[in-house]
């Protein structure tokens, strides 16, 4: 249950879409001066260095972030996302690739508090050293677990970022249960839900998207990304986001940002992308 290490995946096309959606939610929360409050579930360890050898045992960011960092410029609607990898690197270099927690990191002014959880002792350690800085609690926790425990927060306002491996078929249930009782201690907070795109004998997302619509949220979006075609037996060709109580930007930025990343990730002609309300 706690096999699973980031660091293998880091940068990878996947972690361009959630982190790209985590970007936009966050400069919608900055908008106001008013402090927010950001959770991450399955925080991970912070940051990964992409020439470590389990990043490139796979490497998998060169069909990810690698081709997009030298085109960056053209990326306007995507400027917070790249200034979080820039934080971390040194002019057009790519040594090093946020995880959610850095780039949350990056958007954290004075009145904001981030609250970060992992269960696996190793990767809890590699947070704590990645994340120093005043206004992060980090909990060595099950993020399931912790998040209704945690909830409401203070401030009121905030994202939470809901990321597991799911390495189990528990977790897509978890995933559901868990936020069906996040919406009655805090129904006004923002929640960003990640899911895989898997091969057809093994893919869940439906039952997934289908579960986070009934938690009882007004407004349930979802955009997808998928790389190239699905396979029957094995793979993942893509991934998902469902943002619930989405910053009311949300729906049109990514109408416009989906496309444009698809084409630029697109590992065959069957990628595609979808954008959809799912309680609407």
């Amino acid at each position: 249950m706690l096999s699973y290490r980031h660091a293998f995946h880091a940068g990878n096309h996947a972690d361009v879409l959630k982190h790209a959606v985590q970007s936009l939610i966050l400069e919608a929360l900055c908008a106001k001066d008013k402090g927010f409050c950001y959770i991450d579930t399955h925080a991970g360890a912070g940051g990964y260095a992409l020439a470590h050898e389990w990043t490139q045992k796979k490497a998998e960011y060169l069909g990810g972030i690698a081709p997009l960092w030298q085109q960056r410029e053209q990326w306007p609607a995507l400027a917070g996302y790249f200034a979080a990898i820039q934080a971390m690197n040194d002019g057009d270099r790519l040594d090093y690739y946020p995880g959610s927690p850095k780039v949350a990191e990056h958007f954290q002014r004075p009145q904001d508090r981030l609250v970060l959880m992992e269960l696996h002792n190793n990767e809890v350690d590699n947070l704590r050293q990645n994340l120093r800085r005043d206004g992060v609690a980090i909990h060595h926790r099950d993020g399931f677990e912790g998040l209704v425990g945690l909830l409401p927060p203070t401030p009121r306002r905030g994202l939470v970022l809901i990321d597991p491996p799911y390495e189990l078929k528990e977790d897509y249930h978890r995933v559901a249960d868990t936020l069906a009782k996040a919406h009655k201690r805090w129904p006004i907070g923002i929640y960003a839900v990640w899911y895989p795109l898997l091969a057809k004998q093994v893919d869940r997302s439906t039952g997934l998207k289908q579960a986070l619509a009934r938690c009882g949220f007004e407004q349930v979006l979802c955009a997808e990304l998928g790389v190239g075609r699905q396979a029957d037996d094995f793979g993942m060709h893509g991934s998902g986001m469902v943002v619930l109580n989405p910053p009311w930007k949300l729906e049109q930025q990514l109408s416009q940002l989906l496309p444009r990343l698809t084409a630029a990730l697109a590992l065959d002609p069957q990628a595609s992308w979808k954008l959809e309300w799912l309680n609407g």
